[in-house]
């Protein structure tokens, strides 16, 4: 789905960055054109300073996912996730990041979250990146404990990790 949206916007790298940032932040796109999170109006020239395009690429990105059936129905309908990922530091939670080799195989979640029980780890928060909109997607998993050694020997060898790291 991500490379189908990306293609609708294949001769314009900048329209292109602000539909990645919109995919990214869940930023949704309002009937009138305005990018919103929720019902707060984002503005246009912050979102552009951010990217680093002038405001009427981001005004003229809005107008084709309105003028998209396909691209108005996703876009007016993506949302937002609240993530402990970035209190971890403030609420002193471990955030466990993985790669895998290939993120659409079943089961990468149940397996992750069953070697953490297994180890009687607790879970706050997981977040799975859709393959579909991230060109490396990864699982995070934010717990309220330190993970122990061999919670990481566990983990690492699951047969479809790639690489793991605290964050």
């Amino acid at each position: 789905m991500f490379d189908e949206i990306m293609e609708k916007f294949e001769g314009s790298p900048s329209q292109q960055a602000v539909i990645r940032l919109l995919l990214e932040r869940g930023f949704s796109v309002n009937d009138d054109g305005r990018v919103v999170s929720g019902g707060i109006e984002i503005p246009n020239t912050g979102i552009a300073r951010e990217i680093g395009v002038d405001r009427r690429v981001v005004d003229s990105t809005t107008d084709v996912i309105l003028e998209d059936p396909e691209l108005r129905r996703i876009f007016q309908n993506i949302s937002q996730v609240p993530s402990l990922m970035d209190l971890a530091p403030v609420l002193d939670l471990t955030v466990l990041a993985i790669a895998v080799d290939d993120a659409d195989q079943k089961g990468i979640v149940a397996q992750v979250t069953g070697t953490l029980a297994e180890h009687d780890i607790s879970i706050r928060q997981t977040i799975s990146e859709d393959p579909e909109f991230t060109d490396e997607p990864q699982l995070y998993l934010v717990t309220d404990q330190k993970l122990p050694g061999d919670v990481f020997t566990a983990i690492r060898e699951l047969e479809f990790v790639r690489k793991i790291e605290i964050q």
